[in-house]
């Protein structure tokens, strides 16, 4: 030990007599010998002390993860691969790069770790003589070619994690040979064809993940016969053919999304009561939704398929961990059931683009939990409910392109923490509650084709994205108070009444790129906005005089889109901690 710590960067404070007392050494208590070495995250950036571990005769594992080394000494396989007792090995997350060692001895060698690294070319025999390895990862290297099918000789593999490399062609069924594997994980690979049709024979297999590849044919009905099975995810790939039935009787979670399914969803499919997450997003499913839903289910997708018929009012009732439940892009019809607010849990609910009708129900109002709302792109009809303003966690309220009525309820200026308010393209009339000022977490509000009119109050010092007051019958001078607007971006005021000249304030507004006065009886001069504002002012009698400083421009909408979009994943990913959940804002936001 003494040579080892004279050949070790200076800044591991390895001193005294007593191995034990190091930093980083672990010893058996009973006869104060070294078991093991934990260097992970000591800034190491040389390997040449590696083959000096080797010396230590009772190793039990080395973790060198989390460093900056970029080889492997070969002294360091040939000498490490004699010792009886070595079971673990940690090399993941540093620079390795080059072909994969061949590890010769090692036969204790249970555990090997190297992923995140940069380790290319194929993989042969280099592990097959590992006779007792359980646990091998890999993940996140550059290998290429075909999965490796030589993986320890005495096929005790319980762990096989490839994922995040460019292994291609078919999923060899010499795999299945290794009875012992509980979690297979192959995601972000180039692997095609087929899943073996008899995956199923795997009787241990727990976690089994293929997502992110281009696998084809039919999801085999022999994994219905994996009854240690919980997690199966093979979302983003090309499978086709219907769901098997009985798939989700022993699974917890579930993820099949983005491939082209078609047929219908089994009825049994939710009804198991240990399933808690299931995802089928983005297939081309029809028929109706399940009636029976595990009371245990936490997670919901089917949009973007071509489901029909009713919400069942019933299937809810009892499901009361529900966090996201998201049917958005089909076809369901009916109304929203007021069973659905006994799914108290619900952070997100998504029922946008259907052909949903009838009132909102008053129930709504119960979903305290509630950050994300979208109900746009439906038939919903009559006046937006007091009660949503009782949603005091909600972050994102899409109501937008219904047939609302009635005014804009002054309750949902209840909700403090807004960020986006999109009421555009229904029937609502009266004024803007005089309160709006008070949502002052507000990036965007779209109120544009409705038929509100009354005065313009103050709007949320806050807004950032947009203000769209657009096709509505508001008439008279344009407020002087939207130049106190310092970080919006666009203000659309077009196809109103607004008469007289532009206040000369709102050239003061530093973050404003595009001012839509179009189809106004606006008169005057327009003042001179900062270089790059777009100024479009078709249908008014307004006069420009600066050109040169005023870009006239008619373009769509595509210049806020970015910074909306940029904004809104800031400010939804740091809310609710989830990718798919940003994703699916994003993509309905603007619609």
């Amino acid at each position: 030990m003494n040579n080892l710590s004279n050949n070790l960067p200076a800044r591991l404070p390895w001193t005294g007599s007593d191995p034990c007392a190091w930093k980083g050494v672990s010893c058996d208590l009973a006869n104060s010998s070294v078991v093991g070495i934990s260097l992970s995250a000591f800034s190491l950036n040389s390997s040449d002390f590696l083959p000096l571990v080797c010396k230590i005769e009772t190793l039990e594992y080395l973790d060198v993860s989390q460093n900056h080394l970029s080889s492997i000494p070969d002294g360091f396989i040939t000498e490490c691969g004699k010792i009886k007792g070595l079971k673990r090995l940690n090399f993941s997350d540093n620079l390795l790069e080059g072909f994969l060692p061949t590890f010769l001895g090692f036969d204790a060698l249970e555990s090997l770790d190297m992923s995140f690294n940069a380790i290319w070319g194929t993989i042969g025999l280099q592990i097959d003589g590992l006779v007792s390895l359980k646990i091998l990862n890999l993940t996140f290297n550059e290998f290429t070619g075909s999965l490796p099918t030589k993986l320890g000789k005495s096929m005790v593999l319980e762990h096989l994690l490839l994922s995040n490399n460019s292994f291609d062609g078919k999923i060899p069924d010499e795999l299945l040979s290794y009875e012992n594997l509980t979690w297979i994980d192959l995601k972000n690979n180039r692997l095609s064809q087929s899943i073996p049709t008899n995956i199923g024979k795997l009787s241990k297999l727990e976690t089994l993940i293929l997502s992110t590849n281009d696998l084809n044919g039919e999801i085999p009905t022999s994994l219905v016969n994996a009854t240690k099975l919980s997690r199966f995810a093979a979302n983003e790939n090309n499978f086709t053919g219907s769901i098997p039935s009985g798939i989700t009787k022993y699974l917890t979670s579930l993820d099949l999304s983005y491939n082209t399914l078609s047929g219908p969803i089994p009825e049994d499919f939710l009804s198991p009561p240990q399933l808690q997450v299931v995802d089928l997003t983005n297939n081309m499913l029809n028929g109706s939704l399940p009636t029976k839903v595990s009371p245990n289910l936490f997670r919901l997708r089917f949009g973007s398929n071509q489901l029909s018929g009713n919400i069942p009012s019933k299937a809810f009732e009892e499901v009361h961990n529900l966090t996201y439940l998201e049917l958005d892009n089909n076809i369901l019809m009916g109304s929203i059931p007021a069973e659905l607010s006994f799914s108290k849990s619900l952070t997100l609910l998504n029922l946008a683009q259907n052909r949903l009708s009838g009132e909102l129900p008053q129930e709504l109002g119960n979903l305290t939990n509630i950050h994300v709302l979208q109900l746009q792109l439906n038939n919903f009809s009559g006046a937006i409910p007091t009660q949503i303003g009782q949603l005091r966690k909600l972050i994102i309220l899409n109501l937008s392109r219904n047939s609302l009525s009635g005014s804009i309820p002054s309750e949902i200026t209840n909700l403090s923490f807004l960020n986006f308010l999109f009421l555009q393209g229904n029937y609502l009339s009266g004024s803007i509650p005089t309160s709006i000022r008070l949502l002052d977490h507000l990036l965007a509000l779209e109120l544009g084709e409705n038929h509100l009119t009354g005065e313009i109050p103050s709007m949320p010092l806050s807004l950032q994205v947009t203000l769209n007051l657009s096709n509505n019958l508001f008439s008279g001078p344009i407020p002087n108070s939207f130049g106190s607007l310092s970080s919006l971006e666009i203000l659309d005021l077009s196809n109103n009444g607004f008469s007289g000249r532009i206040p000369d304030n709102l050239t003061n507004m530093p973050a404003l790129t595009r001012l839509i006065l179009s189809n106004n009886p606006l008169s005057g001069e327009i003042p001179k906005f900062n270089h790059g504002v777009n100024v479009e002012y078709s249908g008014t009698n307004l006069k420009n005089n600066t050109p040169q400083e005023n870009p006239i421009a008619n373009r769509g909408f595509k210049n806020g889109i970015s910074v909306a979009v940029a904004i809104l994943v800031g400010s939804v990913a740091a809310t609710l901690l989830g990718g798919f959940i940003t994703l699916l804002v994003v993509s309905h936001l603007y619609i």
